[in-house]
């Protein structure tokens, strides 16, 4: 069975680049009496991005990708050919080496019986072996110092490279070791200290997890040095969350970066940016975005959208069918969204294909999807607000024929977060007051009612997102939607508030207090960092993110025939995301009356001096009749 091999494909080559004899360095028979000494695995790291073996004065240069650094690979260095040039350099030579050299057979015989010729590994000679490699060459040229051209991802050499790297693996044979600990400054390589011959080299890794994928193997002549780039490549995939409240720390105009804040109930939208690598050599390639969504976030499974485009303005958007939604996904994320086989897609509506029929890639994958933030949000209001991942799958074994191990790539993270209001309610003695009831407004004119429903730990907004409107417009109104009253201890909590004004307005004062007729003006004015393009997961629980939080208010009273305005600073607590309001009623006074309390008391007496007199007269006449 194939071990984890290096990164994408490096298409396969056959390169004689000499500037020498065999003669500078060591005589073929010399070179052949060493090598036999050192048939057992040798084994290094770079050091400055340099490895010498000590065993002669060729070398191999290797090249990584643009962007792709070779720290973390490993190369197996196969030595299958002592090389030798000709004086003049119009000729060169080439002879086993003895630790190769039954496999270099096996692979030659298996390859002259399927083109016609019969034969057995005991009867593959070395003419035979080094005619049949030249035979499978597509771009054959004379001498030693020729350029040569590569041979292509589909040629027949390629597989027959494939097949001998096989076959080596088959009998545990195993290359020089290359493990690569750092590079040079232009991201190369240079191992030194090799005989002159003819190298296959297999990029391998070892690491697992991320970018563990395979390469088709790079073959050379190094007599005295050659240089080979490696074709490996692989995708990337960036992660955005779209803050509608625009900020001037946001690069991108549409506000795409690495943190938001919400209501509960908005639409929260992410985007995936991912790229196509080089796929030339595999026959399928597999492409799964992988998301781990806080349950915090519900995911929209039908707002999913993938395009891609070339750098010609070009663009794709993929059918039903094409790609499918896992949901959870088979390895326990929120969900999953799998092409699986997005090279074929790339080669039908994206062909540019050359005579080797290798196409050109490098096209540009956005995948669109929406989440709504729901009322589990509520119960993890500011720090450490709601992360979302993902992380990319991709084709790691060209060789296969797409059932093949996958690699990944490391996880992206980005995070969003809310808010809440802790409202009391208390008059001018500091008592507090039940029974006051108030709406909440996102307009000044107050026509936008921010709706809310009463659950245990609070009223939870109700974003008009839910309710088939657009934030806070639109929609139809929940059977849900309640007023908003303080409690017996005269408070309320308003949970799942974004950023930006609100209008607080009180719709019914307590019995025997005076309604305040001007709504309170709300600002929520949360501080992030500036590098809002480099989220680090986990740091939404540190200052680092959300530094700090400030809620100001605006509230307008009439008393003593006047109106009384004052800005107040309302006390916040970041890590909860909470801000604290004292809504004020002054205690009224009765309204004035006429006299005095004495002037009172001298009619209740003259009144009651009155109905005596009254009674006497009555009964004295009575006396008379």
């Amino acid at each position: 069975m194939r071990k984890n091999r290096g990164i994408f494909l490096a298409s396969a080559l056959l390169l004689a680049v000499s500037s020498g004899t065999i003669g500078q360095g060591m005589s073929v028979f010399a070179a052949k009496e060493s090598a036999v000494k050192q048939m057992e695995e040798r084994k290094g790291e770079t050091h400055g991005g340099v490895i010498s073996f000590g065993n002669g004065n060729a070398s191999i240069t290797i090249k990584g990708k643009e962007g792709q650094s070779l720290v973390g690979k490993n190369f197996y260095v196969y030595q299958l050919f002592f090389a030798e040039n000709a004086k003049g350099g119009e000729s060169i030579n080439y002879t086993f080496h003895p630790k190769y050299e039954e496999a270099v057979k096996t692979v030659v015989a298996k390859g002259l019986t399927e083109s016609g010729k019969p034969t057995t590994a005991e009867n593959v000679t070395e003419y035979m072996a080094v005619d049949y490699i030249q035979s499978l060459n597509s771009y054959k040229v004379e001498g030693a110092t020729t350029p040569q051209e590569l041979e292509g991802s589909y040629s027949q050499f390629r597989y027959f490279v494939e097949t001998l790297r096989d076959e080596l693996e088959t009998r545990k044979i195993v290359g020089d070791v290359v493990s690569v600990t750092n590079t040079q400054a232009d991201n190369s390589i240079r191992i030194e200290g090799l005989e002159y011959g003819y190298y296959l080299v297999d990029e391998v890794t070892r690491v697992q997890g991320t970018h563990a994928a395979g390469s088709l193997c790079m073959v050379s002549t190094a007599n005295p040095a050659t240089e080979i780039q490696v074709k490996s490549d692989y995708p990337t995939v960036i992660k955005k969350i779209d803050e509608d409240d625009k900020q001037e720390h946001i690069k991108d105009p549409d506000g795409w970066n690495d943190i938001g804040d919400y209501e509960i109930g908005q639409t929260v939208p992410f985007k995936y940016e991912s790229n196509i690598p080089n796929m030339n050599g595999y026959k399928t390639y597999y492409y799964a975005w992988h998301d781990q969504m806080d349950p915090a976030l519900t995911f929209q499974k039908e707002s999913v959208k993938v395009e891609i485009t070339d750098d010609k303005g070009k663009k794709y958007t993929l059918k039903d069918g094409e790609f499918e939604i896992q949901m959870p996904s088979t390895q326990g994320e929120t969900f999953a969204v799998i092409v699986k086989d997005i090279k074929q897609i790339v080669d039908r509506e994206f062909p540019n294909f050359n005579e080797k029929n290798e196409n050109v890639y490098g096209q540009k994958v956005l995948l669109r999807y929406d989440a709504v933030l729901n009322d589990k949000a509520a119960n993890d209001t500011g720090r450490p607000g709601f992360e979302n991942d993902v992380r990319l799958e991709f084709s790691n074994d060209p060789d296969s024929n797409g059932g093949g191990s996958t690699g990944y790539t490391p996880w992206d993270t980005v995070v969003c977060f809310t808010y809440r209001l802790d409202l009391v309610k208390v008059n001018d003695h500091d008592q507090t007051l039940a029974g006051a009831k108030f709406r909440l407004y996102s307009d000044e004119t107050c026509k936008n009612e921010v709706y809310v429903k009463d659950e245990q730990n609070g009223y939870h907004v109700i974003n008009r997102d839910v309710l088939g409107g657009t934030d806070h417009t639109g929609g139809t109104k929940p059977k849900e939607a309640v007023e908003m009253i303080t409690d017996s201890r005269g408070e309320l909590s308003i949970i799942g508030l974004d950023q930006g004004t609100y209008y607080l307005k009180e719709t019914k004062a307590p019995d025997g207090y005076r309604l305040l007729k001007d709504p309170i003006v709300l600002k929520v004015i949360p501080t992030y960092t500036d590098k809002r393009d480099e989220y680090v997961k986990g740091q939404g629980a540190t200052n680092t993110t959300l530094q700090k939080l400030e809620v100001t208010a605006h509230i307008k009273s009439f008393y003593d025939g006047s109106a009384l305005e004052e800005d107040q600073q309302l006390e916040t607590e970041v890590e909860d995301g909470s801000a604290n309001l004292t809504v004020v009623n002054r205690v009224g006074s009765k309204l004035p009356v006429t006299g005095t309390p004495a002037m009172a008391a001298l009619l209740l007496t003259g009144c009651g001096c009155m109905l005596i007199s009254i009674v006497l007269v009555k009964k004295k006449g009575t006396k008379k009749k």
